[in-house]
């Protein structure tokens, strides 16, 4: 199956990849996306625009891979753009090229796991973190995943709540599934 697992900052897929690493070890894992560009504003358009592409890449590119676990995925970045836009700090002019890029990507991803901002568990974050962007690019990626599945644009969707290791056991119930029905 390939994962992709999606949520803003400090939301727990850090942690969620960590322990799917662990408990899937046959599974290629594709990190951040962050680590593999050269951008010292991490949360401004160009940074999120340079990320999507990198996601994209790689989920081409492991096309050929039947297991594979992606920290981040397309529809991550298309909600910080439109985050930034709804917080006036972007004029969405990459919003729509962005849309296409993560479209076209879902076709190479079996699950979409999002984790939102669970305020019964949550993770603090200092203001250097930018808890306004955080809250922002939660709502929005909700709207943008609500709005997909209603129009039946997404690939099988699970959304995943409550402490870390009730996180992971909906995720691998999820993995397991297709394997017993088949």
């Amino acid at each position: 199956m390939r994962i992709v697992v999606s949520g803003t900052h400090a939301s727990g897929k850090s942690t969620l990849i960590a322990d799917l690493r662990a408990a899937l070890p046959e599974y290629l894992v594709l990190g951040d996306p962050f680590d593999d560009i050269d951008d010292d504003a991490p949360t401004g358009e160009r940074s999120f625009a340079a990320q999507l592409a990198v996601t994209a890449a790689r989920l081409r590119e492991t096309a050929h891979e039947p297991s594979v676990v992606s920290e981040r995925g397309p529809l991550d970045f298309v909600a910080y753009l439109t985050a930034l836009e709804s917080l006036g700090r972007s004029d969405g002019s990459l919003l729509a090229r962005a849309t296409e890029i993560a479209a076209a990507s879902m076709r190479e991803i079996d699950l979409v796991v999002v984790l939102p901002l669970d305020r019964r568990h949550p993770i603090l974050v200092p203001d250097d973190e930018d808890p306004e962007l955080r809250d922002a690019m939660d709502d929005a990626l909700l709207e943008i995943v609500d709005d997909l599945e209603r129009d039946g644009a997404l690939p099988a969707l699970l959304v995943v709540s409550g402490d870390p290791q009730e996180r992971l056991a909906h995720v691998l119930e999820a993995v397991s599934a297709p394997r017993a029905q088949g």
